[in-house]
């Protein structure tokens, strides 16, 4: 937090927002300036609250977080904070109080003035970088998918035919394209995404754990549709001719299909820990009706496509044969999902790693324990000191010999040695000295009476 106002009262503030934390560290602007770039950089991890700044500490604040490789957001409303605005890699600026020159430099206006508005873009923002993670998730498992089964069903089929006809691959090719991207594309913000640490600048898009999903799946789906195309006839009991090839041949293109159903609502998901691909679903409107659409379509072009689709109508027990084949791409991508994670085997970035993840130098954690650590040294230091005071006051300069020497060894001499050690009736004692030595004798006297009175018994 950069504000104006003094160092106090940003504190108190930034400690009701959550933004100066235990172990964070608030300085001043003049305070900032007078370091050099190495202090700077030293001090930034543990920065938190900047008080008393001016328009050039922003400036200075940004430079020095992109040299760090950050990236860094500004928000500003005045003139003079539009050098830093242009510079921040996104600036925001007030569309009420803001000048004319601030929103010209500004990256985003907030029309309302809010910070919450932040916030929402944020969410937005996140939102639609998963949006597109995951249609391109989808979209590369059928490709590779539809490639692999097209080409391999006609090299080794008996007559060079391939499992999905040109005009049947145009139905997927819809699928694949406009219906998976606004099924995927209309999942709106959830505050779950606020809860991830940021981006990296330059991570990769396709993370491991999508190749993971992407390699896994189309291997699935190629190798089932291989099967039902090799021994659909057995499995399913239909007759060797002509008419039950046709029949087979359409529960090929149906079960395809519904692989590629199934594979949408895995694909909802592309977080290594989310586990529910089912999470928030029936909020999701246009996903579900972009489901209902494809099913839909698919029945009347199943049913009534005839010789445009290569198709014939399928009875109640193909349907259902064909759905369960669909849907084993639920369980097969819910054990995909607990595969290890071979990331830097094959030189991919995982999506928990830092490549892809932007993590502080200095955790939040951290501060906190170096900062309880430090209180408990102070603590110690401070009972310490209190303990030796009490000592040194209790055991006078006279007393603490006499103890040493004859009460702590039990010396039978102390008698002799108490009158050695008394002040004579000649000696003339400043007040101060006489108060303080009777006191600290008569602690003594009582505790060699008890001393004596122990020994007599």
């Amino acid at each position: 937090m950069i504000t104006g106002d003094n160092i106090e009262t940003a504190r108190a503030i930034a400690r009701d927002a959550g933004i100066l934390t235990k172990g964070g560290q608030a300085i001043t602007g003049p305070q900032w300036r007078a370091m050099s770039p190495e202090e700077q950089h030293a001090v930034l991890p543990r920065l938190q609250v900047m008080a008393r700044s001016s328009p050039m500490d922003k400036q200075i604040m940004v430079q020095r977080l992109q040299e760090r490789n950050e990236v860094v957001a500004m928000t500003g409303d005045g003139t003079n904070d539009s050098p830093a605005l242009k510079l921040a890699d996104v600036g925001f600026s007030m569309g009420i109080a803001g000048t004319e020159v601030a929103k010209e430099a500004s990256d985003i206006i907030l029309m309302d003035d809010d910070f919450k508005s932040i916030v929402k873009a944020l969410r937005w923002g996140r939102a639609v970088n998963d949006s597109v993670r995951k249609f391109l998730q989808f979209q590369l498992t059928v490709n590779i998918t539809a490639v692999l089964l097209t080409f391999i069903s006609s090299v080794f089929s008996a007559d060079g035919q391939s499992a999905l006809t040109a005009v049947q691959l145009l139905w997927v090719n819809m699928i694949m394209d406009t219906l998976a991207a606004l099924a995927l594309a209309t999942e709106g913000p959830t505050n779950a995404v606020l809860g991830r640490p940021p981006q990296q600048r330059n991570s990769a898009l396709i993370t491991f754990e999508m190749w993971r999903m992407i390699i896994g799946q189309a291997i699935f789906q190629v190798s089932i549709n291989l099967l039902l195309l090799n021994h659909g006839l057995e499995i399913f009991h239909l007759p060797n001719t002509a008419a039950g090839i046709a029949v087979l041949r359409t529960m090929v293109f149906n079960s395809f299909v519904f692989l590629q159903v199934f594979n949408q609502i895995n694909c909802r998901r592309i977080q290594p820990n989310e586990f529910n691909v089912f999470a928030n679903i029936h909020r999701d409107s246009g996903f579900l009706l972009v489901q209902v659409f494809i099913v839909a379509a698919q029945w009347l072009i199943v049913t009534y496509g005839g010789i445009a689709f290569s198709t014939v109508p399928l009875t109640g027990t193909h349907w259902v044969g064909t759905l369960f084949i669909g849907m084993l791409s639920l369980p097969v991508g819910l054990f995909i999902r607990f595969l290890p994670d071979l990331s830097a085997c094959f030189g991919l970035e995982s999506a928990n790693s830092p490549a892809q993840q932007h993590l502080p130098e200095i955790s939040a954690a951290r501060m906190r324990m170096e900062a309880s650590v430090k209180d408990v040294q102070h603590a110690v230091k401070f009972f310490s000191a209190i303990r030796n005071s009490q000592q040194a006051r209790v055991i006078g300069p006279h007393t603490e010999n006499y103890i040493e020497n004859n009460f702590l060894s039990n010396s039978p001499s102390v008698t002799l040695a108490r009158a050695s050690t008394l002040p004579s009736s000649d000696t003339t004692v400043a007040p101060t000295a006489t108060v303080s030595t009777s006191n600290s004798w008569a602690r003594v006297k009582k505790a060699v009476d008890q001393n004596n009175s122990k020994n007599s018994i």
